[in-house]
């Protein structure tokens, strides 16, 4: 099976380091025919999933080789302008800081050069047996340092 792939070439201009194509299905929206503002919750999750996943950590497998894995600790979404059944979107994400046990996340959900939602994303690192928070494993946040192009804090 194919993925979609748009032309997301100005991404990294804007300083994303990452990108993931979405489709609105007709499931994404509501009555009005437009998506849900809820969804693009989901369209940031999938983003944040295909990222990790490039740096080996797995949704079923992550928390194995790292010892836990990453909640959402706080969402500040802004709607800028509503998506359509059809549209061809991009759920981009950018590494604004990286802690002892969290990652702070700029994502934005764009339709060509049109910004249609942006939110801060802050994750914590927890223990995958106590759920407590705890720092991230070494190796894990040196692939994240390597594949956001900054330096740890």
């Amino acid at each position: 099976m194919s993925r979609v792939t748009f032309d997301r070439s100005a991404d990294k201009a804007l300083g994303f380091v990452f990108s993931w194509p979405i489709r609105v299905y007709f499931e994404d929206t509501d009555a009005a025919g437009i998506v849900f503002y809820a969804n693009y919750l989901k369209f940031f999750e999938r983003a944040r999933t295909e990222w990790l996943r490039t740096m080996d950590f797995d949704s079923s497998s992550g928390a194995e080789k790292f010892g836990g894995f990453f909640v959402v600790k706080s969402s500040n979404v802004e709607y800028h302008a509503p998506a359509s059944l059809d549209d061809e979107l991009a759920s981009l994400l950018a590494v604004k800081k990286l802690g002892r046990a969290s990652l702070v996340l700029e994502q934005t959900i764009m339709r060509g050069d049109q910004r249609l939602t942006s939110a801060q994303i802050t994750l914590c690192f927890v223990d995958r047996t106590h759920w407590r928070v705890m720092p991230l494993e070494p190796t894990l946040a040196a692939r994240i340092v390597a594949a956001s192009s900054m330096s740890a804090t």
